[in-house]
Parts: C-alpha cells; sequence; structure tokens
C-alpha cells in the first residue's frame, strides 16, 4: 500500500497540530482522564465506541482540492449503474408499460445520492470505511457485511451477460460463450493485479465506460429521440403519475421492486463509495494506505483505521470546504449521469419496441429482441452500435463488481478481523479477487446456469443490507461532532430514505420468497 502524496504538496498544509480545547462531548480525551497511556497525538475521540477497534485519534484535515482534482469515485460508481438497470432493466420496463414509471427511477437515484453522501460524510471526517464505522458498534459487522457483499455476486452474471452480447454480434456458439468468459475473468484479474494503484486503473476505465455512454446516448437522442418528437411530448405523463405504480404480465411487482431499490449502483454496491473516495485520497482518507499491486507496488500491512479530524476553526473550515466540492462532484457525475442515461435509455425502448411484446424477461433475449429492432426502425448501424455498447459496458461493469466486492471484504476483513496479522489489505484484496475469479470459471465449467435460487438470494441480500446500513449511517453519523455530524434537513432526508427504501425493499424480499416457493 502506499500513502497518499499530496499532504505535502497542497498549499498551506504544515501537517498535523495539537489545537487545545475546553472539555465537552466533542473534545478528545486526554491521557489523564483515560487513566493509561495515549496515542502520540495524546486526544481521542470519544464519541464513538473504541472497545472493538482502536480509538480515533485526532488529527487536522488535510486541504480541501479542486473538484478537476477529485472527480472519478463517483464515475465509478454510476459505471456500476449503467451496466444494468440503466441499459436493461428500465429500458424493459419503458418497452411493456410506457415511461410514467421513471418518476420511481427519479425518487430513487435521488434518495441514493443523500445516502451514498452519508457514507461519505463519515470517510470525510475520519478516513475510515463506513462498514470500518458500523464495526465500532457491533464487531460482527465486518463479517456480516463481506458476506452480503458476496452472495449476490458470486455468479460471473455481467461478464457472461457481456459474452453473450459479443455473440449477437460475432459467430460465437453457445458452447463457447463460458470458456471466452473464463477468458475474460482471467484477464480481468491480471489487470488487477498488475496495477500499481488498484483504484486509478478502475477509475479510468469506468471514464472509458461513461465516456462511451455518453456518446451512445447523444447518438441516440439525435437519430432515435428528435426524428419523433411527439415520444419527448409523453415524458409529462411522470409527472401527471407520480407516485403510481403500473405493473404487466411482464413487468411483475419483483422486476419493478428491483428496479426501484437499485436505480443507480443500489444494494451493497453503494457501500464501496467509501473505499473509492478513501483511495481518491478525500479528506481524511489521504493518511489511509491504497490498494496496489503485490508486484508493483509498495504495500503496508498496517489496517485502516482512520482518525477523527480536530474540530477547530481551521479544521472546520477545511471540512466545509471537502464537504462541498465532494456533493458536487457526486452530484454531477452520480445523480445527473444516472439521470440521464436511465432516462434516454427508457425514451429510447419506449420510442421503438413499446407494447411490441419483443420479450417476456429483463435479459439476454430483450437485448438481442431490442437490438434487431433498433436495426430495422432507426438502421442496422444502430443496433449493432447497441450490441457493442452493450458489450463493452458489461465487460467494464464486471470489472468494476469484481473490485467493488473485494474492496468491501478485504477492508473488512483487514481492519476489523485482521488488525494483528502481518498481511496487508492489498494481500487480502487480491486473493479475494482471485478467489471470486475461481469460484465464477468452477461454475461456468460445471454447466450452472445462474439458478433461481441465486437469483432470490441476491434480491434479498440486497435489500437487507440496503436496509441495514441505512439504519447505522443514521446512528453512526448522528455520533460525529456537533459540527459535522447529520442533522437538519438531512436528517430527515435519510429517515425518509429509510422509510421509502425499507418499503420497498421489504416487499421486493417477501415477493421474491414468495415467488420462489410458488406461493
Amino acid at each position: 500500500m502506499q500513502f497518499g502524496t499530496g499532504l505535502q504538496k497542497r498549499a498551506g498544509w504544515k501537517g498535523d497540530k495539537h489545537v487545545g480545547r475546553d472539555r465537552d462531548s466533542d473534545r478528545p480525551v486526554e491521557p489523564d482522564e483515560r487513566g493509561g497511556t495515549s496515542l502520540a497525538t495524546d486526544e481521542y475521540y470519544e464519541g464513538i465506541p473504541s472497545h472493538n477497534l482502536t480509538p480515533l485519534s485526532f488529527r487536522d484535515m488535510p486541504p480541501p482540492l479542486s473538484l478537476g482534482k477529485i472527480l472519478g469515485p463517483s464515475v465509478i460508481l454510476a459505471g456500476l449503474g449503467v451496466g444494468s438497470g440503466e441499459y436493461i432493466i428500465w429500458p424493459f420496463i419503458a418497452a411493456n408499460v410506457g415511461i410514467t414509471m421513471l418518476w420511481a427511477a427519479l425518487v430513487g437515484i435521488t434518495l441514493q445520492f443523500f445516502i451514498n453522501m452519508e457514507i461519505e460524510r463519515y470517510t470525510l471526517a475520519t478516513g475510515e470505511t463506513a462498514v470500518v464505522g458500523f464495526a465500532r458498534y457491533w464487531k460482527p459487522f465486518g463479517i456480516v457485511f463481506a458476506i452480503l457483499a458476496l452472495v449476490p455476486f458470486i455468479f460471473p452474471g455481467w461478464a457472461t451477460s457481456a459474452i453473450t452480447i459479443l455473440s449477437f454480434l460475432a459467430p460465437i456458439g453457445e458452447g463457447s460463450i463460458p470458456f471466452i468468459t473464463i477468458i475474460a475473468l482471467i484477464a480481468m484479474g491480471i489487470a488487477l493485479t498488475v496495477s500499481p494503484v488498484v483504484y486509478n486503473t478502475v477509475e479510468k476505465a469506468e471514464f472509458f465506460k461513461v465516456g462511451l455512454t455518453i456518446v451512445f446516448l447523444i447518438i441516440g437522442i439525435f437519430a432515435v429521440l428528435l426524428p419523433r418528437g411527439d415520444i419527448l411530448t409523453d415524458l409529462g405523463g411522470v409527472v401527471t403519475n407520480f407516485g403510481q405504480i403500473t405493473t404487466s404480465d411482464t413487468v411483475t411487482v419483483s422486476v419493478l421492486l428491483g428496479a426501484i431499490v437499485f436505480a443507480g449502483a443500489g444494494g451493497a454496491l453503494n457501500l464501496a463509495q467509501s473505499n473509492y473516495i478513501r483511495d481518491k485520497g478525500f479528506g481524511m482518507g489521504e493518511y489511509i494506505p491504497k490498494i496496489v499491486s503485490p508486484f508493483t507496488g509498495e504495500e503496508q500491512a498496517e489496517p485502516a483505521t482512520g482518525a477523527m479530524m480536530r474540530q477547530d476553526e481551521e479544521n472546520l473550515e477545511r471540512w466545509r470546504g471537502w464537504w462541498r466540492v465532494a456533493n458536487i462532484e457526486h452530484f454531477i457525475t452520480f445523480w445527473a449521469l444516472c439521470v440521464f442515461s436511465i432516462g434516454i435509455f427508457s425514451l429510447i425502448a419506449y420510442a421503438t419496441v413499446f407494447d411490441q411484446g419483443i420479450a417476456e424477461a429483463a435479459d439476454f433475449s430483450f437485448i438481442q429482441a431490442e437490438g434487431e429492432a433498433l436495426k430495422n426502425i432507426v438502421g442496422g448501424w444502430f443496433g449493432t452500435l447497441f450490441w457493442i455498447f452493450g458489450f463493452f459496458s458489461l465487460l467494464l461493469t464486471a470489472l468494476a463488481v469484481i473490485d467493488n466486492v473485494c474492496r468491501v471484504i478485504a477492508d473488512a476483513l483487514k481492519t476489523i478481523h485482521l488488525t494483528d496479522s502481518s498481511i496487508s489489505e492489498s494481500r487480502v484484496y487480491f486473493i479475494a479477487v482471485w478467489t471470486i475469479i475461481a469460484i465464477g470459471a468452477a461454475i461456468l465449467l460445471a454447466g450452472f446456469d445462474q439458478p433461481l435460487v441465486l437469483l432470490v438470494l441476491s434480491a434479498v441480500a440486497n435489500g437487507f443490507v440496503m436496509l441495514v446500513y441505512i439504519a447505522m449511517l443514521l446512528v453512526l453519523n448522528r455520533a460525529l461532532p456537533e459540527a459535522i455530524k447529520l442533522k437538519g434537513l438531512r436528517l430527515i432526508i435519510m429517515i425518509v430514505c429509510l422509510l421509502f427504501f425499507g418499503f420497498f425493499a421489504s416487499w421486493l424480499i417477501l415477493s421474491s420468497i414468495t415467488g420462489l416457493f410458488g406461493a
């Protein structure tokens, strides 16, 4: 692992300094008050439990960076969303019941913006991930979230989907798809393993994907939507039908609820936003080691426990700078991109294949049928472009999912459960990467399709984990120092998030279990 090198280069950055203050709930615990030996800084924040992990010592907040220097973490998260809901599920809904349900996508993404910013709040203030913060209250949270991050993605669905779409473009036999998928998985593992700093590689890959997405959507606007101007007038139905839920024989409750709960990245995938901004060097994350290649990087075995930012005016001013720029970064590259992509993909499907019954499920058959329809309605070139985009999009989603899940696992295991081990978080990460790839390859070689039970487990696990971490964010961020804690309007919004996703996730879980047992 490598420590951020930007600390000494930032204007006005002079390193840590001790700041005295009167005793209150936000003031650090002094050595004589603890009755024992202190850390090097001789000060700790006592508002968050420390019986499971080392206490949060106080350190200075690094100076904030400009927007241009911190773009990236939310691009990765948005890229994960484009690989599933934006490309497949929401267009399938639009093709079958129209675009009036887009209100639910807008609400879901907007609420996820605020949830993700609370994930970022804790990491900005301490450098720790939200999962580590949860474990300060209950240590088994580390194992729980590692399992809940792994279970939904143990089957290599995105990689298999990418190669399946490639078979629409090239003469690839159905029997060859598993073997080509395994080769693609191994290539992803190698790409992650040899990257000097893994985050940089994933960020570049997702920037490429987002750029490809924007280009495709702009072409779609000019080739499909503008020649059919009456389609845009139908967007008014999104407002007039706000709050109404529309289903059909194909758009079942499970499909609709899954789309609502996981608009954007959703589920367990959002938790890795902590890891992304930490490796990017946001706020107190500048102090935390980064995941690096065991072959080309310099590893550090220290667990990634953090430090609380000091509460003097200079540090609070830096906090306000970080909080402002982090909100702008996430709004532009997550909220706006997800809303734009879901909207345009759905409008393209609505304009070309609405109510034609081209497929009975949001799967490969729908993607193949939509591509063929786009060829006939718009032109052969556009249908082909649709599949080319899908291939690259899902392949890069597979890379980002492997990285995302393994970050959560490595952070939880090393920081919470392997704190005294000499193994580094980077080593744990790469063990997790190759384990997931090996399991995925074994599943494909055994000839298994993704079973219904696993699909149900994925929905249940993601729905459950979302409920748990929203509730824990309310607890964790209310325990931060008064000046930076969750309060006011954001607190009200987070309570709304808990109720909104609690309702839909619970409905999804019950619907999935009922469907599994045929009740």
